[in-house]
């Protein structure tokens, strides 16, 4: 087991690790639209959410991962109202298929955030042999 971390994404704001690789799994835990050379956080949602899945997607390069790798991710929100704005960027970032995903608001997330989003990725290796269909 080896913990992920990389400057190319936010520091972790409590005693957690940005992410753990197991070998053939890829935790990593949830990223805020923080700016990770400032510590700011970007200006609303649109731009949360965008930051908050180029973190994500940094913390996958450093353990030689891409978001087509990513089975499940979870979205929290602050304001429900935001999924379609949400759900519409976060398209954008998937070109191998959409992972599983789960998306609930909550009442606060750390700092102020509107959006978190967290995922879980594997090796390709391990995905061999898994028909994947796209609807």
């Amino acid at each position: 087991m080896k913990r992920i971390a990389t400057t190319n994404a936010p520091a972790a704001l409590g005693p957690y690790a940005q992410a753990v690789d197991t070998g053939d799994t890829v935790y990593c835990s949830g990223q805020l639209g923080l700016d990770p050379a400032t510590g700011a956080l970007a200006e609303g949602v649109q731009a949360q959410t965008h930051q908050a899945l180029k973190n994500l997607q940094a913390v996958l390069q450093e353990a030689g991962l891409t978001l087509d790798n990513v089975v499940k991710t979870t979205v929290f929100v602050q304001d429900l109202g935001d999924f379609g704005t949400v759900n519409e960027i976060y398209g954008t970032y998937f070109h191998g298929g959409f992972p599983a995903r789960s998306c609930v608001q909550i009442a606060a997330l750390p700092k102020g955030a509107l959006v978190e989003i967290e995922c879980i990725a594997v090796r390709e290796d391990k995905k061999a042999g898994i028909p994947i269909v796209d609807f």
